[in-house]
């Protein structure tokens, strides 16, 4: 019997959910079964998280139903749904790091003896039976903060596992994993999946999804993108389902795009990244923009685009690398080196990172500016009024007046101010992170054209978008990344949708 012919074990029926002004999921539906391994995959914004919530007990649907063992099921916390068999564990380890590693792996379910007094003995013998099991050998008599990462989260990987678990949720967990780690993990996966118990399985990488997994979902913007088995699905395919681009209607738009800027593109780059290395995260990054050049990054969720733009600007510390502005090393590994370099960088996330709320739009423009409107600590009113001034009639900030709350406005205006406040410093190079992210068409086409005229006053610009058409659109060179490494650069007629997505792919073959 197919494992799918089984009844599933956990599922989710035409869930909908939804936030202020958002809405997160859209009619989706999943069904775990026994004894199966299921990826769940989709760039950010996709709904994963939500849907992970929805089935822990975080959050309760706006509609559809969610269905435990054959029957409806509605849990009001996680500690409900744990109780009931499915563990989560998180690409964050979620456990008590000043205590033991056996007090993490047992607790709540430590041996006893006598008048209810824990068994010490016991279960540090437990605990070390059970950790043998995951490829974790170790004193569990030490505080888990000791262990390193990749311990500590097979530690939690134990304890999710031990706690009679019919379902098992695993977010992203080979995120701090060593290779030899990795490959132990797979292999308790698959013992679970042996026993009977469904394992959803998270993660950006596709070598580990067709490595361990049977069946995929994939989530676009809230909605159900596609359902089935992984066996047979190409690369290719899945990363266009991912990135909502059909492969088909990519290749009827033809191969070549207009330069827009060629034969300008000569000078010396103005902001040079070489070899930016971060364990985990970023191998030995290259990366180089000129005046005037636009410079994409492309690549799936999780390749390291974020964090190549935040290593740069000194965001993200480094264990290697270096970082040249006009051919001078750039010092201080601050972000405040780096806007005095002549580095500013947009934020992904402009509401936890860029616009702050209570503040005017006149403030969250002026905020970066400010030491240089001002003489000894002074600052001039009347030269902060001139620069709003210029910068919200050359963006065409539409507001009621400069002084009007920022969290006012329309998201497409807010990244219009964030765009304000790194221009109105004068940089020689501006890195932006997703910049037309949740504004509607109207607002991501102004933006779009506004970075090609600063493109072609002569400003660098390093374009991170997970849409594909807006990176071919604007880029005079893409770097495409994989796992925090470069693997592949594209320039001229191989700007294309398509050779972007076969570059990901072949890398992930490869």
């Amino acid at each position: 019997m197919r494992r799918t012919d089984l009844e599933a074990v956990l599922e989710a029926r035409g869930i909908t959910k939804g936030f202020p002004g958002v809405l997160a999921l859209d009619d989706v539906s999943l069904a775990l079964h026994p004894g199966e391994v299921h990826a769940l995959v989709g760039e950010n914004g996709a709904g994963k998280s939500t849907l992970i919530k929805v089935f822990t007990g975080v959050y309760r649907p706006d509609g559809g139903e969610l269905r435990y063992r054959g029957a409806p099921a509605a849990f009001g916390a996680p500690l409900d749904a744990q109780r009931a068999g499915i563990s989560t564990i998180y690409q964050e380890v979620n456990l008590v790091p000043m205590m033991s590693v056996a007090r993490n792996l047992l607790l709540g379910r430590e041996p006893r003896g006598r008048f209810g007094v824990i068994d010490a003995a016991a279960m540090y013998g437990e605990a070390e039976r059970v950790l043998a099991g995951y490829g974790v050998e170790t004193d569990v008599r030490r505080p888990l903060r000791t262990l390193g990462v990749g311990a500590q989260q097979m530690v939690a990987l134990a304890r999710a596992v031990s706690v009679d678990a019919r379902v098992v949720i695993m977010d992203e967990p080979t995120s701090s994993l060593e290779p030899r780690e990795v490959e132990t993990l797979f292999g308790v996966i698959r013992r679970l999946r042996d026993t009977g118990i469904a394992v959803m399985y998270v993660s950006h990488r596709l070598d580990e999804l067709y490595q361990v997994c049977d069946q995929v979902t994939v989530l676009r913007d809230g909605r159900l993108a596609h359902t089935g088995p992984l066996a047979g699905l190409e690369r290719l395919k899945l990363i266009s389902l991912m990135l909502g681009r059909d492969l088909t209607e990519v290749r009827a738009e033809g191969v070549t795009r207009f330069a827009r800027r060629d034969g300008r593109l000569n000078g010396e780059p103005v902001v040079e990244a070489r070899g930016l290395t971060r364990r985990h995260v970023l191998e030995g990054v290259d990366v180089s923009v000129r005046p005037g050049e636009i410079v994409g990054l492309g690549g799936l969720l999780g390749a390291g685009r974020t964090e190549t733009a935040k290593a740069i600007v000194g965001a993200l510390p480094l264990d290697g690398g270096q970082v040249l502005v006009a051919g001078l090393p750039l010092r201080g590994g601050s972000t405040t080196a780096a806007i005095r370099a002549g580095v500013s960088l947009l934020p992904e996330d402009r509401k936890a990172e860029g616009i702050i709320p209570t503040l005017s739009v006149r403030e969250n423009i002026a905020l970066a500016a400010l030491p240089s409107l001002g003489r000894a600590g002074v600052v001039s009113d009347a030269k902060i009024d001139r620069v709003v001034e210029i910068f919200m009639r050359r963006l065409r900030i539409k507001a009621a007046s400069p002084h009007q709350l920022v969290s006012e406005l329309s998201g497409g205006n807010q990244q219009k101010v964030l765009l304000a406040r790194w221009l109105a410093v004068r940089p020689k190079v501006l890195l932006l992170d997703e910049p037309t992210r949740g504004i509607d068409v109207g607002a991501k086409a102004e933006v779009q054209a506004l970075i090609d005229e600063l493109a072609g006053e002569g400003l660098g610009v390093l374009l991170i978008s997970s849409d594909l058409e807006e990176l071919v659109e604007g880029a005079d060179r893409i770097l495409v990344l994989r796992e925090g490494a470069v693997v592949g650069e594209l320039s001229g007629d191989e700007v294309t949708e398509e050779r972007i997505m076969a570059t990901i792919a072949e890398q992930a073959d490869g």
